[in-house]
């Protein structure tokens, strides 16, 4: 099946944005990054170091699925990088929506958290990492990448599956 979009999936600092970022402007398609989508409560709670709850995930993952059926439906397509740690998130987020695949990129704890240590600028602080982790369900039938690779190799290998020559 070729894809309509895509949806990259990992815990905070695995690469979601850049990597989103590059694949959608290989393809010419849509980039959404969820965080932009928060709202000023649930940004303001991460900053504080609070795990968001499902409660206040609810309308952040309806708006974020409304984004994805809108973009659809104009004829574009998107790439979403997205948390997406839970199933039940990911059965929201492509709830009704047929050919969207989801990229999960996975790595150690220890890698992220270098990663995201020497990160400036970015409401999740590190420390929150540990609360993704013990959140994440190991999504299953996804097309897993591991976070070591580059983010321009990771790339490669999406569009070499995806979309063969």
């Amino acid at each position: 099946m070729t894809p309509i979009g895509f949806l990259i999936m990992g815990v905070s600092g695995s690469g979601k944005t850049t990597v989103g970022k590059a694949l959608a402007r290989r393809l010419g398609w849509d980039f959404f990054d969820a965080d932009d989508f928060h709202p000023a409560e649930n940004i303001a709670k991460m900053a504080s170091g609070i795990p968001l709850s499902d409660s206040d995930r609810a309308p952040w993952l309806a708006a974020l699925h409304n984004l994805l059926s809108s973009t659809l439906k104009s004829n574009h397509h998107p790439v979403l990088a997205c948390s997406a740690l839970k199933e039940t998130y990911r059965a929201q987020l492509l709830d009704g929506i047929d050919k969207v695949e989801i990229i999960y990129l996975k790595g150690s704890y220890e890698l992220i958290w270098s990663r995201m240590s020497g990160r400036d600028g970015h409401y999740m602080r590190p420390e929150m990492l540990r609360s993704q982790f013990a959140v994440l369900e190991q999504p299953e039938n996804v097309f897993s990448l591991d976070v070591s690779m580059s983010p321009q190799d990771m790339v490669g290998k999406i569009v070499e599956t995806y979309f063969p020559a």
